[in-house]
């Protein structure tokens, strides 16, 4: 495909269908800006715009959306791991700057190479650096915010560095408003050694085992109030349920799979189905595309 819009600081840009960027594998076209610097990366988001990293955890409508979609590359998708020897210690390490565009797996993997422990509990998640962040991504045996140190947050009206004692972070969410851009972070590690780093990986990773292997966002609805949101799935008869070619996995009912040629409407559909069938709240972890009332 053709640019659509021209970019004055060298950004490629593209109209390109979403889906392929996607977990999931759904969702329509939009505008794609591929922001290899901060000065690309301002210009992108001079309109209205959208971030998307890994594509997990997020369901696009199958119309696309109608902002441009900016996805960080070149610099912002590049690492420098040296320790920085005016923060660093004997035991604790603070890396350079790593791009919100970096994939995590590639950055857990070099990390535990490297002997350097914090982030093992994210082994396994489909995600970048800054998608990552911004929703404190993680699982029972660790999350994002264990190894930060510092957030460098681009928006339209500047940049600031912050850390994660300035932010309201939690259970899968990082205080970090919606449309604010992890452009960079650097990471706090304590120092340890390839083998105990590679056995705490191997721990967390044996308890996804029981995970769908199709193409999945992710976890469907965050645990309401501490209980299994997969639990309460299974409890209501979910596991196997199907719209389309969307099906709630018969492995773990907190997953949604894409059987090949499914629609967002369809993966919709079950999310509803769901809330109606288990008859308590439950708060959706994906993020949806455009966001519905």
């Amino acid at each position: 495909m053709t640019a659509t819009t021209p970019s004055r600081t060298g950004a490629r840009v593209e109209r390109l269908p979403l889906a392929r960027f996607t977990t999931l594998g759904v969702g329509g076209e939009a505008e794609v800006w591929f922001a290899a610097d901060h000065a690309q990366l301002a210009e992108a988001i001079e309109a209205p715009y959208r971030v998307l990293g890994g594509g997990s955890n997020l369901v696009i409508a199958d119309a696309g959306v109608p902002e441009r979609v900016v996805r960080l590359t070149g610099e912002l998708a590049g690492r420098d791991l040296e320790p920085d020897p005016a923060l660093s210690t004997d035991t604790e390490i603070v890396t350079g700057w790593v791009g919100g565009g970096v994939p995590l797996p590639g950055l857990i993997r070099t990390l535990q190479k490297l002997g350097l422990s914090g982030l093992e509990g994210t082994v396994g998640i489909p995600a970048q650096v800054g998608g990552a962040v911004w929703m404190n991504a993680g699982t029972r045996y660790g999350e994002m915010f264990d190894g930060l140190h510092t957030v460098e947050i681009v928006t339209p009206q500047g940049t600031r560095q912050v850390t994660p004692d300035d932010l309201e972070w939690g259970y899968r969410q990082s205080g970090i408003a919606r449309g604010e851009v992890v452009a960079r972070v650097r990471l706090r590690l304590t120092r340890s050694t390839p083998e105990a780093v590679l056995e705490k990986m191997t721990h967390a990773d044996e308890a996804r085992k029981g995970q769908p292997k199709m193409k999945t966002p992710g976890c469907a609805f965050k645990n309401p109030g501490g209980v299994s949101a997969g639990k309460l799935m299974d409890e209501a008869g979910l596991k196997g349920t199907r719209v389309g070619a969307a099906m709630i996995a018969p492995e773990h009912a907190n997953f949604i799979v894409n059987l090949g040629g499914a629609s967002a409407a369809d993966v919709h559909t079950l999310l509803d189905l769901a809330r109606e069938r288990v008859g308590v709240p439950m708060e959706l972890e994906y993020e949806l595309w455009p966001e519905r009332g």
